[in-house]
């Protein structure tokens, strides 16, 4: 995996932030002819509870697997003339071996197999498979910051990668002997092989952070389980609308986006704007004196949500505003409610700077570095302040949605102290609390309810992901409900390096977390698949069953859709995009939405990637892709178009 570049801090505030530096766009895959629609560019800019036993390793890789497979020859053999034959009990045909091929005929290769990279194994409690009690999965990855510039688009994993072989695999005649001399090693050793399983309150629109979701009732005649979501008569999508990129200067944070029921609202340049969700036709729109700095993805009931923004533009005297306007957006009428700053808790008369805002219930939570504050959601009066001293403890940022908690750090630079609390929103008293385990830096709250936290302790992770441990906490009475060690290797979660509610690729819902696998090896000659997975959060177990993405598709979650999962699959280059709803108990999925071939069209859509930090909002058969910041024109394609938001309908 690679990490975003982290934004380094205002001249105003604590350097709390490493700095980073700008990624170049790579390359375009090699096929697709240049040009059209939303062709290749710039990326966009924008108590310590004991670990629980080693997890369960669903790329099929066991810590204490009786017999292990042999490992492929460093020189292939002669191909045998007949495939070995299966031991006797065992099956004819049966999972893992080859059918003979046909007289002068070019072998075929063997059925694709649960794990995913074409071989056969024993029996493994990974996941889609039983498992004995008490083993624990492992989840990891990082989100962008505001103002600089998005991770590239990652090389597509459907496209021929240089080098080598041109990215091709074994030939397929060494697939064969290899798979057939292992499947009976294994059915010899192992006796049977089984098959894989396949397969917040209120109005909380999701962003593309997907850590929570909206829970509904299931539609009449939708097709689905335990969602609002129902299945288009036509799931073909086509392009609905696009707005394109505001021309700047320089790089400039567009971060936000939200939905109402007649609405898609976006942040522009200093200013917020809402679409017709149909049509793209602007609804209406209203300037803000500043840049958006910051946004919460959580809209209440009655379509208001939460923002933080600069003071003022820039200028030669002040090039960097301050981030220190809290502000509640009616996203319904189109205006800005009300605006405000605050002094920090410690005295002085200059206005606090936040770093993240969020919105539980009718309260709105706004923190930082040099202080913090809760106003009310209808009016901003303020509610409460955190309390800080001479052991330079503040509030580091609030997480919202159907519950409220905080991140709180205490202690030095070099040897902090993080405690994560449940918090009464009205008055800001802690309802329970959690020490953090000692190297923890930075913790992100996944979830408030359940209380999900995720860390990187002893920057042990190794990825930039922010994640090497999950912590399922009762946030009742603060104790540690299961530690779940996470491996980022195998696992695609991802957090902001700082930030406490900037997760993506991850959901929580049922009383489990859901994650991708990272990308692994398919069956096809080319490209990349993976898988998503869940865990209990009570035993920390990893379950059985697993949603497979297929050969050259990516799946991501979204959010949650009552008990199901609202997903992205990402497609090869030469294929547009898909919207999934995953039932969250039978991982059966059900495709609400396919995006177009055309290939001016998927590469405009192509643009938007999970990887590069895009917004993805989806509901009732409308997919909104948009920027989070935007940069000047490239220089080397000055007439490119360039998109800020690319929407699709089924309708």
């Amino acid at each position: 995996m690679t990490q975003p570049p982290q934004q380094p801090p205002r001249p105003d505030e604590p350097s709390d932030t490493p700095p980073g530096a700008p990624n170049t766009p790579p390359a375009p895959p090699a096929g697709p002819p240049a040009g059209g629609f939303g062709a290749p560019q710039d990326p966009p800019p924008g108590g310590f509870g004991q670990p629980t036993p080693p997890p369960a390793d669903p790329f099929g890789k066991q810590p204490q697997q009786p017999q292990q497979p042999p490992a492929a020859p460093q020189q292939p053999p002669a191909a045998p003339q007949q495939p070995p034959a299966a031991p006797q009990g065992a099956p004819a045909g049966g999972y893992g071996t080859p059918p003979p091929p046909a007289p002068g005929s070019y072998p075929t290769p063997p059925a694709p197999q649960p794990n995913g990279y074409g071989y056969p194994q024993a029996p493994q409690p990974g996941y889609g498979y039983p498992q004995a009690p008490g083993q624990h999965g492992q989840p990891g990855m990082p989100q962008q910051p505001y103002g600089y510039p998005t991770q590239p688009m990652q090389p597509q994993y459907g496209a021929p990668q240089p080098g080598g072989n041109g990215g091709k695999k074994f030939s397929t005649q060494m697939q064969i002997i290899v798979a057939a001399a292992v499947a009976v090693v294994l059915i010899i050793g192992a006796g049977v092989i089984y098959s894989a399983t396949s397969g917040d309150g209120g109005k909380d629109e999701a962003s593309s952070s997907g850590s929570t979701g909206g829970e509904g009732k299931g539609g009449e005649g939708s097709g689905l389980a335990g969602g609002s979501e129902k299945v288009p008569a036509n799931t073909k999508s086509k392009v609905a609308f696009q707005v394109p990129q505001p021309v700047v200067k320089d790089i400039v944070t567009v971060e936000g986006s939200w939905l109402t029921d007649k609405a898609y609202v976006k942040s522009g340049i200093n200013e917020i704007n809402g679409y017709d969700r149909d049509k793209g036709t602007k609804l209406w729109s209203f300037p803000l004196p500043g840049e958006v700095c910051t946004t919460s993805r959580h809209v209440s009931k009655d379509d208001k949500t939460a923002i933080v923004f600069q003071e003022t533009k820039p200028t030669k005297e002040n090039k960097y505003p301050s981030c220190n306007q809290v502000g509640v957006i009616d996203l319904a009428a189109g205006k800005l409610l009300w605006s405000k700053s605050v002094t920090s808790a410690t005295g002085g008369d200059r206005p606090v700077t936040f770093d993240e805002v969020t919105l539980s219930g009718t309260t709105v939570a706004a923190g930082g570095t040099s202080g913090g504050a809760a106003f009310k959601l209808a009016d901003g009066a303020e509610l409460w302040k955190p309390k800080t001293g001479a052991d330079g403890c503040y509030d580091r940022g609030y997480a919202g949605g159907e519950a409220l908690a905080v991140v709180r750090k205490c202690g030095t630079y070099d040897s902090p102290q993080l405690t994560v609390q449940a918090l009464n929103p009205t008055t800001g008293a802690p309802l329970s609390s959690y020490q953090m385990p000692a190297g923890v830096e930075y913790a992100h709250i996944i979830s408030t309810k359940p209380l999900v936290v995720a860390a990187d302790v002893g920057d042990t992770a190794g990825d930039g992901s922010g994640i090497s441990d999950f912590f399922s906490i009762d946030a009742a009475t603060g104790k540690l409900k299961v530690r779940i060690p996470a491996d980022a290797e195998k696992y695609a979660g991802d957090c902001d390096s700082t930030e406490v509610e900037k997760c993506q690729n991850m959901a929580v819902g049922n009383n489990r977390l859901y994650l991708p696998t990272e990308r692994h090896d398919g069956t096809s000659e080319y490209g990349d698949t993976n898988e998503v997975v869940a865990f209990d959060l009570d035993t920390g177990k990893l379950l059985g069953g697993r949603a497979d993405a297929g050969d050259r598709h990516i799946l991501t979650p979204l959010r949650m859709d009552g008990t199901s999962i609202i997903a992205y699959k990402e497609a090869p280059y030469d294929k547009g995009g898909q919207v999934v709803s995953i039932d969250g108990e039978t991982f059966k999925q059900t495709t609400l939405m396919e995006n177009p071939d055309d290939e001016a069209v998927r590469k405009a859509e192509k643009r938007f990637s999970i990887g590069s930090g895009a917004e993805l909002l989806y509901s009732e058969g409308q997919l909104y892709m948009s920027a989070k910041s935007v940069h000047k024109p490239s220089t080397v394609t000055p007439d490119e178009k360039v998109y800020l938001v690319v929407a699709y309908g089924t309708g």
